[in-house]
């Protein structure tokens, strides 16, 4: 009798504290974080839209104008090479100032071209209807796979959408003010 007392009191204690160690587990909150490539779904999500079609299709258009004075600069600069070559200085200098006018002409293209693209680029990622639709969708699928946090990959904010479980700001204040 006293070996069967035995068996059900070491049974008792070992569900005890099975038990007592899920329980513990249960009452631990554990913080599941997600992490969105917020560029990706930006260009993925305006990839057809007209104002991403117009961008490229003017940085396109800006592409092929360099390329087309780039051409046009190794050309000249192919002359002068054969002008220096036969012996025609004063077509050489002629020649090479003009690629030296041309030269800075093209810088200032491409500084203008470049300042105009980031600008267009800017005002395409400052879309606040996307933004917003981009914030309840993220909020939607945290919420649907559990997450309590969801992090950008890029730095800028990099907290999207937490779930004010997570938040301990009022406990920790509590605790300082004691």
């Amino acid at each position: 009798m006293k070996l069967l007392n035995k068996g059900k009191i070491l049974t008792t204690l070992v569900l005890l504290t099975v038990f007592g160690t899920s329980f513990t587990f249960a009452q631990q909150k554990i913080t599941n974080f997600g992490i969105v490539d917020t560029a990706k779904v930006y260009e993925q999500f305006f990839r057809n839209s007209t104002a991403v079609r117009n961008y490229d299709l003017k940085k396109e258009e800006f592409q092929n104008e360099i390329n087309k004075r780039t051409e046009e600069l190794r050309s000249l600069k192919q002359k002068q090479i054969e002008y220096e070559q036969n012996d025609q200085k004063s077509l050489a200098e002629t020649t090479a100032k003009e690629i030296e006018r041309k030269t800075k002409l093209l810088k200032d293209y491409t500084s203008a071209k470049n300042i105009e693209l980031t600008n267009l680029k800017n005002s395409l990622s400052a879309n606040d209807t996307f933004y917003k639709k981009l914030s309840r969708v993220i909020k939607k699928v945290a919420e649907n796979e559990g997450l309590s946090m969801v992090l950008s990959l890029q730095g800028e904010e990099s907290i999207l959408w937490y779930s004010p479980a997570v938040d301990i700001t009022d406990k920790v204040i509590a605790e300082l003010e004691k």
